[in-house]
């Protein structure tokens, strides 16, 4: 039975693939409404936590994941409407191309009605745009079609090219050829890195504001069943969280279920050599431990702090970056960083992707589903104590790694997918 229903302005920003400048618009509308004074929500398609750090930066609030299979189709109905009933907008910015995936965003998008603005890079086409734009539209039948939106463009008379190739209700806009976002090897720069970030911002709103675009959007309807009840199986348990700039892959969701299941969370920041908080367990989330070496290496007391930890049998959950952080040493360029040596092994960080694609894992209390996504491998003497199931065939299962109170993967974990099973891993009885 539906039991909430809330309704809101939103929109799609969705692409033909990858790098056609999905965040780049998503940022700007965010930052655009904004300082118009609207509360606005972004949300971001996928296993993403890169686009969301600077997405949050422009609309000024956390920004979380919607993914059919991560997160699952109850779950994301129920973010939606809590941001509806709770915001002026909604803008969900999706994950590579509009069509790619299984489920692809626009099978979110048509599922819950929301409709589409086709970002698409024009830097090297004409008229051709037009035709893109159509197939863009009209792949899916019944896709919710808000319109298309010119990135890249060399100036006025090409922009008028390529509105003239599409019908006049599609076109949305244009912005011109920039800057792009720095990346590095997971993905964009953090937004602390970025120079000028709200300077940028601010010119990317410019740019938008009196173009179509910068309308607010048809509002939709959203409609969720009232949640289950969380399980409070972590009442009266506090978990020492690392977050800074090493540690900083967290989904929001993440924390949040933590916190309904009845968990005191206590962060610190590895980076800024604060001490681990006194706590019944730890989580190391993944980030960039490999650019910070010398830095964590050289804290005074988080090793010895951590080994005593799990000296008393207090859980330690890590994640991919987290498990490298552990590691007895870390190998970046050639040079060889001693790190914290709790877990045998040797992380090596690679020029290639080694790992990538939605998993589960299933260790005896229900499937917690995940992705994968790095550029590095441990070699490690402990055998694993599990193995992932990848979602396509092909991929190889991520080894979960079992030494004491101590658990650790490259795996990133959805708690949300099964509550219970992720409070067992920081302790719960």
């Amino acid at each position: 039975m539906v039991a909430r229903h809330a309704t809101a302005p939103a929109l799609m920003i969705a692409a033909p693939a990858s790098g056609s400048g999905k965040t780049t618009v998503t940022a700007a509308l965010a930052w655009l409404h904004r300082r118009a004074g609207r509360r606005v929500k972004v949300f971001k398609c996928g296993p993403d936590f890169l686009d969301p750090l600077l997405l949050a930066r422009a609309s000024g609030s956390p920004v979380d994941n919607l993914d059919l299979w991560l997160v699952g189709e109850a779950q994301c109905r129920t973010m939606l409407c809590e941001a509806a009933a709770t915001h002026d907008l909604v803008l969900i910015e999706a994950v590579m191309g509009l069509f790619d995936g299984e489920p692809s965003a626009a099978v979110l998008a048509q599922r819950l009605g929301i409709p589409v603005l086709a970002v698409i890079d024009a830097s090297a086409m004409a008229q051709t745009f037009g035709a893109l734009a159509h197939g863009l539209a009209h792949y899916r039948a019944g896709l919710p079609f808000h319109g298309v939106l010119a990135n890249k463009v060399a100036g006025t008379g090409h922009a008028q090219m390529l509105q003239e190739s599409v019908p006049p209700a599609d076109w949305q806009g244009w912005l011109a050829a920039g800057d792009a976002w720095p990346e590095r090897h997971l993905g964009l720069s953090l937004p602390h890195e970025l120079p000028g970030l709200e300077q940028r911002l601010d010119e990317l709103a410019d740019a938008l504001e009196g173009q179509p675009a910068a309308a607010l959007p048809s509002p939709v309807a959203f409609a969720a069943d009232a949640p289950p009840a969380m399980p409070r199986r972590l009442a009266g348990r506090r978990i020492a969280v690392a977050r800074d700039a090493a540690f900083c892959f967290i989904y929001p969701a993440n924390l949040a279920c933590l916190t309904a299941l009845g968990a005191e969370l206590a962060f610190f920041s590895p980076l800024a050599h604060e001490p681990l908080p006194e706590a019944d367990a730890v989580w190391l989330p993944g980030g960039y431990p490999e650019l910070h070496g010398a830095r964590l290496a050289a804290h005074p007391t988080l090793a010895a702090g951590l080994r005593a930890h799990h000296a008393a049998g207090r859980p330690i959950v890590a994640e991919c970056g987290g498990m490298l952080a552990l590691a007895e040493r870390l190998i970046v360029d050639g040079e060889t960083l001693p790190l914290w040596g709790l877990l045998p092994g040797t992380a090596t960080l690679h020029s290639r992707l080694t790992a990538l694609g939605l998993q589960q894992l299933d260790l005896g209390e229900g499937v917690l589903r995940g992705h994968t996504f790095h550029y590095s491998t441990l070699t490690t003497p402990l055998p694993a104590l599990a193995h992932a199931t990848p979602c396509r065939l092909g991929s190889a299962g991520e080894p979960v790694y079992r030494l004491g109170s101590l658990t650790a993967s490259y795996l990133h974990l959805w708690f949300m997918s099964h509550p219970a099973a992720a409070a067992t891993l920081f302790g719960a009885r």
